[in-house]
């Protein structure tokens, strides 16, 4: 543990503008469930509000399956993803958001890879990468070295192979170097996901997990990850902090779900069912 109280009870006083606003931008035909996933991890963790922009064609699947989010439907693509015509429906809301989460589920459209890299841009709080977003930075990544705002990537191995456009080695030490090597270059903070996941922040400092099993490597588990993530950078914890107890508190929900579900019979969102289990077990 890194931490002597992982987490806090909230003060009596309070409201949700408190708890930080979260931007979710996610989804595309064939993912509408990255986006039920991310923004439900995100209101699991404590999140005060959270708005999910999705493609405006998924409208009817979205509102099903989302109760305490808001709902911003997008101009969308052909392909039903989200267009760079839906930027200017964006920016106000980016404007005031505390946390930006993107990528999740959103395809390779060119259209919608063009708006990714649009919304890092023209943030101002922090950013969460994930999935389609990094396959929309990959090759565009020296749009990260002129930012002022913070920005976490959570690769998998092999998105973090088309970042750097080299093999990544298995080996715990190649994978440290990796990641540390990588978030020096570019001044992000960056978690790669795998095994005792690896978090490195922007100054090269390293934590390596230790809860979590292979009952996460199932559809869907980075999502809810990210959403973590996104919620405790809303809530105004540094990039690294939230990283690093995001990877933490994901990783002893699945296996708080494990214990019941078992490892082959878990789901992604079985995850988000045992996050407040976890939570308890921070206290």
């Amino acid at each position: 543990m890194l931490w002597p109280a992982l987490f806090f009870d909230r003060k009596k006083q309070t409201h949700k503008g408190d708890y930080g606003h979260v931007l979710i931008v996610a989804g595309s035909r064939s993912y509408t469930g990255a986006a039920l996933l991310c923004s439900g991890a995100a209101m699991r963790s404590g999140a005060g509000y959270v708005t999910l922009a999705f493609p405006e064609s998924l409208q009817g699947v979205i509102a099903c399956g989302v109760r305490e989010v808001v709902t911003l439907p997008l101009r969308s693509t052909a392909q039903q993803s989200v267009s760079e015509r839906a930027l200017p429906q964006l920016v106000p809301v980016l404007k005031k958001s505390d946390c930006l989460l993107v990528g999740c589920g959103m395809s390779r459209h060119p259209s919608t890879q063009a708006l990714i890299r649009s919304l890092v841009r023209r943030a101002s709080t922090p950013v969460v990468v994930d999935a389609d977003g990094l396959n929309a930075m990959a090759g565009h990544l020296g749009i990260l070295r002129g930012l002022k705002h913070p920005v976490v990537l959570t690769p998998h191995p092999g998105e973090m192979e088309r970042l750097c456009g080299r093999r990544i080695v298995a080996a715990p030490a190649a994978r440290k170097e990796v990641a540390k090597d990588f978030s020096l270059r570019y001044n992000v903070t960056l978690i790669l996901k795998g095994p005792r996941s690896v978090v490195c922040s922007s100054r090269g400092r390293l934590y390596e997990n230790t809860t979590g099993n292979p009952g996460l490597a199932t559809a869907g588990s980075g999502d809810v990850l990210s959403g973590i993530v996104a919620a405790f950078l809303g809530q105004g914890m540094e990039p690294f902090e939230a990283a690093c107890r995001a990877v933490y508190i994901h990783g002893l929900a699945a296996d708080l779900a494990a214990k019941e579900k078992t490892q082959p019979g878990m789901i992604a969102s079985d995850v988000i069912d045992y996050l407040p289990k976890a939570f308890k077990r921070c206290r």
